[in-house]
């Protein structure tokens, strides 16, 4: 066989290219490092920018590079005190899967070129669908990721009507809904109660408002293990409404779904079953390489309906009956086998072990909370579900400072979110290489570190106030009896009361009364994920005459570019809100 551009190698040259790279990686991974070791941009287009030579380069002088100049300076997140955002930490055979599929360059599009890959896929999503508890009807494929899947899940369902979501869903919905069209007429962010959960009653009352003036309400977004807290939403009543209304129900078990594999997940998933769609991310809490995701559809003709495509360069590999071609069933045309690793991997260790495993990592959530909870030094911030603790330092310690300090001990790595408009910190523990000791000195270290310097722009002012709102308001008279926002009406501006008395009701019963120097509106003013704005989450009615100081988006947008930290405060304000209204 020729080889016009010299681009093969014989048979002896590859095993010793294989072998050399093989050992190189396990002694990389073997290696004592801290979790994750930062570098400007600088610093690395000195280490990596030279010039492309015409000539050949030594392979073992290139792998060299690769492990001294490229990989110390990615996360490892397979770090066994690596506890932020969802960490990852994979398997050996997962890697070689991934090599195999690599090296034999298998394309996974249309079954007349793979239908061995093909079928070892579906055995893979016949796993998942057993898992999961949904029919036989289901079908699915394997994506790149969870924003994938949220993406083709939309895709199927939303179907130019109107989209239900919490304000704890993931940012790759907010994505999803901005790629597919779907504005801001269409978008239904909604809060969630005081375990950051979606109330089935919440979703009914939008789902009536927007039904009773012509709109047609089509697909719902529940959490399955939402990624900032972990809270799972009430997947069975969300259900009941849905079958009563007519919706389509998808929900988003990325990260928290294979819980499922234990007593304890099957439990706090109850009601997945029920779901139209189904999104999975085996590159998490599988232990499977990126990138590893998957959807699963109730109606499995529904993908097929969505995403299948016909051409005269594609009549070939038209499917004949019994036959898929996943290139069908969503975006990707050229895809690679993702199946190869977690086929390889669950059956190589068996499923017991993965069972064990994400049990250990839920034994280790209860150990984290109850020492969280018993300490003097700490609080809960939210309720501990599925791996993800969320908590506060009890002396006002500021939480990027304290992260921060960790990081910069080499000894572990958390990330912070949001809890009710709140700054906090934030424990995943998904990893099976991960113990008791691991939790208990990253959480001693985060009692007793003294908050470190943050990076540029992160730094916090405490002093920042409503002034700079003002300053940019336009004055606006009421007169008593008028609505000023109506409940679930979507609207981004900002009121200051500046004069007058105002009452704020749901559902014609009262929950506040509202005052000179008082602020509402903040809830919709501070957009969620993509720009999009929460719809109002109560009526707010002029009792007497009075004046309002109107704060429009753009003109919020422009302070808080130069006060950062006033989004802190607005945010803060709607967690207080919402916690007074439920």
């Amino acid at each position: 066989m020729g080889d016009a551009g010299g681009l093969s190698l014989g048979a002896e040259q590859m095993r010793e290219l294989g072998y050399r790279t093989v050992d190189a990686l396990v002694d990389f991974l073997a290696r004592d490092a801290a979790p994750i070791t930062r570098a400007a941009p600088s610093e690395m287009q000195e280490r990596l920018r030279k010039p492309l030579s015409e000539e050949p380069e030594p392979f073992d002088d290139l792998l060299a590079r690769l492990f001294g100049d490229v990989l110390p300076y990615a996360s490892r997140s397979a770090h066994p005190r690596f506890f932020a955002f969802v960490p990852f930490a994979g398997t050996w055979p997962g890697a070689l899967g991934d090599f195999v599929a690599s090296a034999a360059n298998v394309y996974a599009g249309s079954w007349m070129e793979s239908a061995g890959p093909a079928q070892l896929e579906l055995e893979v999503l016949e796993w998942f669908r057993e898992w999961t508890g949904l029919p036989e009807t289901a079908a699915g494929i394997l994506t790149t990721g969870g924003s994938a899947s949220n993406f083709a899940a939309l895709a199927c369902g939303a179907r130019d009507g109107v989209v239900y979501l919490s304000d704890q869903c993931h940012s790759s919905l907010a994505r999803a809904a901005r790629v597919l069209g779907v504005g801001a007429d269409r978008l239904r962010v909604l809060p969630t109660d005081a375990g950051m959960r979606l109330d089935p009653s919440t979703l009914a009352d939008a789902v009536a408002v927007d039904a009773s003036v012509g709109r047609r309400p089509a697909l719902v977004v529940a959490n399955a293990g939402a990624t900032s807290t972990g809270a799972v939403d009430p997947l069975d009543e969300l259900a009941d409404v849905c079958a009563d209304a007519g919706l389509w129900l998808h929900a988003d078990a990325a990260y928290g779904g294979f819980a499922m594999l234990t007593d304890r997940g099957r439990r706090a998933l109850r009601g997945i079953e029920r779901a139209d769609s189904v999104t999975l991310d085996p590159h998490k809490w599988l232990y499977q390489p990126y990138e590893c995701g998957a959807l699963l559809v109730r109606d499995g003709r529904a993908l097929d309906a969505t995403f299948a495509i016909t051409s005269d360069y594609l009549r070939d590999v038209t499917a004949a009956s019994g036959e898929v071609n996943f290139s069908d069933r969503g975006l990707q045309l050229t895809r690679a086998s993702r199946a190869l690793k977690v086929w390889l991997s669950v059956r190589t260790f068996g499923l017991g072990a993965f069972r064990r495993a994400i049990d250990t990592c839920l034994d280790l959530t209860e150990r984290a909370a109850a020492a969280i909870d018993a300490s003097p030094a700490f609080e809960l911030a939210a309720p501990p579900s599925l791996g993800v603790v969320c908590f506060r330092r009890t002396d006002g310690a500021d939480v990027d400072g304290v992260a921060a300090a960790l990081e910069q001990s080499g000894r572990g790595f958390v990330s912070t979110t949001r809890v009710h408009g709140e700054r906090v910190l934030r424990l995943c523990i998904l990893n099976h290489t991960t113990t008791a000791a691991d939790v208990d000195e990253v959480l001693a270290l985060l009692a007793d570190a003294a908050p470190a310097s943050v990076a540029p722009g992160r730094e916090r002012n405490e002093t920042v106030g409503l002034d700079a709102v003002a300053a940019v308001a336009e004055r606006r008279t009421v007169t008593a009896g008028e609505t000023v926002v109506e409940r679930w009406e979507t609207g981004d501006e900002l009121f200051l009361v500046a004069g007058g008395i105002y009452d704020v009701t749901i559902d014609g019963a009262h929950v506040a009364t509202l005052g000179p120097g008082d602020v509402f509106g903040e809830i919709g003013a501070v957009a969620w994920d993509g720009g999009f704005a929460r719809p109002r989450s109560a009526t707010v009615t002029a009792r007497t005459d009075g004046e309002l100081d109107v704060v429009t988006h753009d003109a919020l947008r422009q302070v808080l570019d130069r006060e950062p930290q006033l989004e802190d405060l607005l945010r803060r304000l709607g967690g207080e809100r919402l916690r007074t209204t439920r």
